[in-house]
């Protein structure tokens, strides 16, 4: 699968949020509360990808977008990739990207919060050199204010490393 990485824009939101929301539910239901699985509904992810805009990075394959990383300062505070585009190199790409975001940045480390239950995703970090770090209580977004979630903190050094692998634009 060929794609490009750039930046979002407006125009992306409603494609950013459904692929958000369907690999959202891959990797947490039946991992967090069930009260924050029924928030989660289709039209919440519009609104959280459109105040996301800043700071997040596509990978478009064609003109569909398969895949968005968000950054927020040191933290990778989201990385989803549709069902389709997964084992192709894009989350690696979007990963490297937001690494090296995170770098420039001025951060000498970035971390990032996996739902415990995820394996797939935690041992997709682990070999992209990520460490798990410990326990996180993360105060994901909730209709009336935070709502922790039991996650696994994972940490990588950046240092020359972000620098090293830029991601590939394809």
């Amino acid at each position: 699968m060929t794609f490009l990485l750039r930046a979002m824009t407006c125009g992306d939101v409603p494609t950013v949020a459904a692929v958000w929301a369907a690999s959202w539910r891959d990797g947490h239901v039946g991992h967090v509360n069930q009260a924050l699985e029924r928030i989660r509904t289709p039209a919440s992810f519009v609104a959280r990808a459109a105040r996301r805009v800043p700071g997040t990075v596509v990978a478009e394959s064609g003109s569909t977008v398969v895949g968005f990383a968000t950054v927020v300062g040191d933290e990778l505070e989201e990385l989803f990739v549709a069902s389709r585009a997964r084992g192709t190199g894009i989350a690696t790409a979007l990963l490297r990207d937001a690494e090296t975001r995170i770098a420039h940045n001025g951060a000498a480390k970035a971390w990032l919060a996996v739902v415990a239950g995820n394996t797939r995703a935690r041992r997709f970090y682990e070999r992209e050199g990520w460490i798990d770090a410990g326990s996180l209580d993360y105060a994901a977004e909730g209709e009336n204010g935070p709502m922790v979630v039991p996650c696994r903190r994972y940490e990588k050094g950046l240092g020359n490393g972000a620098q090293a692998h830029p991601p590939p634009r394809r």
